[in-house]
């Protein structure tokens, strides 16, 4: 139910010069997610994102009763995980929060200048389709047991697609973690 697991991976993309860059980083969120829905997926459905736990009650496999408790605990997370992530981050002499601190933005001055509006698309086009390959990779037809391979690398798709755009998010729990910029 914890987001903040995947903050971690800003840590790695701050090192650009040993190559992690974009593909590192969409690999270590993908991979992050794979080893996490493996691990902790048959205890609470591997729900580290408030947007899959309401596109799950929107398909009917998840009870709107548990909604409030899985978000809270979603958003906790996003936001301790956020904590970790400074913690850590300022131990490094000339940290600077005002690099952006893993969050997502838009405008000028944000990775590849995109207005608000492609931002807002990008952000929903791509939840939506992270949401079909949960939807469909964990239907009940699909081949058992590879769900997690198939969602950890649909994530790290969406963020080879979308950093470039808005640092990618796909997932509001990590948004309110990290704050926005634009």
């Amino acid at each position: 139910m914890f987001s903040g697991v995947v903050e971690a991976q800003w840590l790695a993309a701050t090192f650009s010069n040993v190559g992690i860059e974009f593909l590192g980083v969409g690999l270590a969120f993908g991979l992050t997610l794979l080893t996490m829905a493996y691990a902790i997926g048959h205890i609470s459905g591997c729900h580290l994102n408030p947007a899959v736990s309401i596109g799950l009650i929107a398909a009917r496999r998840f009870p709107l009763s548990e909604l409030p408790a899985y978000v809270f605990a979603q958003l906790v997370g996003g936001i301790v995980g956020a904590a970790v992530l400074y913690l850590i981050a300022t131990g490094r002499e000339g940290f600077d929060l005002s690099g952006g601190f893993a969050a997502n933005g838009y405008g000028i001055h944000f990775l590849g200048g995109y207005a608000l509006g492609a931002c807002l698309i990008a952000e929903i086009v791509l939840t939506c389709m992270f949401l079909l390959i949960i939807l469909e990779a964990t239907d009940r037809r699909a081949p058992q047991r590879f769900a997690p391979i198939a969602i950890g690398f649909g994530l790290t798709l969406i963020h080879l697609i979308g950093i470039p755009v808005t640092n990618v998010s796909v997932n509001p729990a990590r948004s309110t973690g990290a704050p926005q910029y634009g």
